[in-house]
């Protein structure tokens, strides 16, 4: 496809450069990561759900985590998948669909990053304050908690998607396996420093955010930890901290990872492989590492498959 087309509304993506020999393979194994994440997140919230033992603040905040994985994934890959069958001359997407497509993307990263600093908010009550953790973390407050999450990723990433639109387009070629802000603006012949600036700084503050709030909240349990002195009771607080640590970790590394290749446009291929992996490999590992971690997600799939063998035996 020509790349100079002025305001055209249909878009080529680049994708993952493909052989015959691999096309499938790679196919195959996006299909089956695909599955298991929409299997694994759904079966969660459900698990959460149905069951009033799960019914407390954490799982609650968790079910956010695994919703958003749905939803990015299944914006993504599906995609992804049909664009792998095709030559790349055929991987077209019109322009509307990519914006739909970059302010979802954008919705979900943002997302996780507020979600994950309320997990973190909330570890600090129950460990720092178990006597009132009932009466502050309620369910009226996980329910704001929760909307301010999403409401705050929505604010931001509508303002960052609109500082694009306002830009007319010169270009069609998405240098990307998927759409995002950048990729977007970068279709543009006209001046995009306030996109940039406002983009990094939009970066800048989230990670600030996230990582200040987390630091400070695990410093203070692990003081609080520390002046307890209860095997107990820091072997449990230990437990939930490094689930809850262990994916934040996965997903600011992610992250920082594809922000870093972006930098560097000689290693695009790497760039748009990571941008696959920062979206699959999240969604994969949440369910797995929760579900191994928690006891009360054990004891309740444990239930449940006892219930089913007694009416098979039945």
């Amino acid at each position: 496809m020509e790349n100079s087309t002025y305001n055209s509304l249909t878009l080529q993506l680049e994708g993952l450069r493909v052989t015959n020999t691999n096309k499938y393979p790679i196919y195959v194994f996006l299909l089956l990561t695909y599955v298991f994440i929409l299997i694994a997140n759904l079966g969660i919230v459900v698990l959460i759900w149905t069951e009033r033992s799960l019914h407390q603040p954490m799982y609650l905040l968790f079910c956010n985590l695994s919703i958003n994985d749905v939803m990015g994934n299944s914006l993504l890959v599906p995609r992804v998948l049909k664009d792998i069958l095709l030559p790349p001359a055929e991987r077209l997407i019109h322009y509307y669909e990519c914006v739909v497509q970059a302010f979802t993307r954008h919705i979900v990263s943002t997302n996780a990053h507020t979600v994950l600093m309320i997990m973190a908010f909330d570890r600090y009550v129950a460990i720092c304050n178990p006597l009132r953790y009932s009466a502050i973390m309620t369910g009226k407050m996980v329910i704001k908690l929760t909307v301010s999450a999403w409401m705050s990723s929505f604010v931001l990433v509508a303002i960052l998607l609109s500082l694009t639109l306002r830009l007319s387009r010169c270009r069609t070629l998405i240098t990307n396996p998927y759409c995002d802000n950048a990729s977007l603006f970068k279709l543009s012949c006209e001046d995009v420093n306030i996109n940039n600036v406002y983009g990094l700084t939009f970066t800048a503050v989230l990670l600030s955010s996230s990582i200040g709030s987390i630091i400070l909240t695990y410093s203070k349990i692990t003081v609080a930890c520390l002046n307890k002195k209860s095997k107990s009771v820091n072997n449990k607080a230990l437990k939930t901290c490094s689930t809850h640590l262990c994916l934040y970790l996965i997903m600011l590394v992610s992250g920082l990872v594809l922000i870093v290749l972006h930098r560097f446009p000689q290693y695009s291929e790497y760039r748009n492989i990571s941008a696959i992996l920062f979206n699959v490999v999240p969604g994969s590992l949440n369910p797995v590492i929760y579900g191994l971690q928690s006891q009360e997600i054990q004891k309740a799939l444990a239930n449940i498959f006892q219930v089913k063998k007694v009416k098979l035996s039945f």
